[in-house]
């Protein structure tokens, strides 16, 4: 409420000294000091009086004039351009024209633009006779509920659709399920910004639970415009990834490096395009030096999973650690080197499976006073 108090009061100011076509160095700062904490008192005592009025339509739009006419007369006073002052021009501006003493918060200069500074909730809750515009207003959580009525009303309006496709034979193409690949719910934060209003953690995850038995109806593409109101696209993670082009041998043959670890163990792979799928693992073929077939199989899932086992050549290089930890490694090492052969659809893939991350399973050391990490001693009476 402070912040409101003082930005209109700021502007109020810069409207008296606007009309005097006031410039840097002609009046002292002091004198305008003088006149921010003068109308900022005036202020804080005109919208204290004010009723819940204060925070209707028609006030914010007021103020927003107001702000504007002060942004106008503040880039005069600078010499800018009004059409181009930003608000970090607005914050520079200020910090040239007052006093840099003014050390306790309420009572520094603030000039932000009235959306940002008053509540936007209680905004659109009174109405000019000083009543909630809102039938729900008195629940507390007005917007929250009134989502609910929404989506009951599309749980019927899908039912009503159920029951024609029962009662017609219906020629025309039948609605199917929304396709929900990519996307991703708004979490409790971004769905508060869109309500204007608070909710617990209860009342997130019943919304969560209303959305998703919505989508799970067999013909609930028909509502498909309003449950892409709550989700957002989520955000390809390969575009981050650094993947370096392939580079090429004295014959031509394109090769790449890559790198991977696993607990201690760690390896350096080697991957040749058009090959026959030999793998190579110090020396040594991957059959031998891998007898645990759940070890051949941790080397053997990246090419499976792309359908390109016998096209490239692997030769690996990896020291420490047991078998496990080594086949993990040399798996992210493949997984890794991979990226430079395939498309950016089957990179994502390879991501979402889990080929792209490193494992950061540790053994858990042992603890004092027991026998091992979570093992006790046996518990004797004498």
């Amino acid at each position: 409420m402070a912040a409101a108090c003082r930005s209109s009061g700021l502007v109020a100011v810069l409207r008296a000294v606007g009309k005097s076509a006031w410039r840097p160095g002609l009046a002292s700062c002091g004198e305008v000091s003088r006149l921010i904490h003068t109308s900022y008192a005036a202020q804080r005592k005109n919208v204290a009086a004010s009723g819940p009025e204060k925070y209707t339509e028609a006030f914010i739009k007021k103020q927003i004039e107001e702000f504007n006419i002060g942004k106008r007369h503040l880039a005069n006073m600078m010499g800018e351009d009004p059409e181009t002052f930003t608000q970090e021009d607005i914050d520079k501006a200020i910090a040239y024209l007052f006093p840099s003493g003014l050390f306790e918060r309420k009572a520094r200069p603030l000039m932000k633009h009235p959306e940002e500074t008053f509540p936007k909730q209680l905004a659109i809750q009174w109405g000019e006779d000083k009543r909630p515009n809102h039938f729900l207003f008195y629940t507390g959580k007005q917007e929250f509920y009134s989502l609910m009525h929404d989506t009951h009303e599309s749980f019927l309006k899908l039912q009503a659709y159920g029951d024609t496709l029962g009662s017609k034979d219906v020629t025309g193409e039948i609605a199917g399920p929304i396709e929900m690949t990519g996307l991703i719910w708004l979490n409790k934060e971004e769905l508060e910004k869109m309500l204007v209003e608070k909710l617990s953690d209860k009342d997130y995850q019943y919304f969560i639970q209303t959305m998703e038995r919505l989508v799970r109806l067999p013909h609930s593409s028909i509502v498909e415009e309003y449950v892409h109101k709550f989700c957002r696209k989520l955000e390809i993670q390969t575009k981050k990834q650094n993947v370096n082009p392939p580079q090429y041998d004295e014959h031509g043959r394109a090769f790449i490096t890559a790198e991977g670890k696993r607990k201690t163990s760690h390896a350096t792979v080697i991957l040749r395009d058009n090959g026959k799928g030999n793998i190579i693992i110090n020396g040594e073929d991957y059959l031998d030096y891998f007898p645990v077939l759940q070890d051949r199989e941790q080397l053997m899932f990246p090419f499976q999973f792309i359908g390109r086992f016998q096209t490239y050549d692997t030769e690996c290089t990896v020291s420490e650690g047991g078998r496990s930890s080594q086949a993990g490694a040399i798996r992210l090492a493949i997984s890794k080197a991979l990226l430079s052969f395939v498309s950016e659809v089957e990179v994502e893939s390879m991501r979402q499976a889990g080929l792209l991350t490193t494992d950061p399973r540790k053994r858990e050391r042992k603890k004092p006073g027991q026998e091992g990490a979570r093992r006790k001693f046996t518990w004797k009476k004498r």
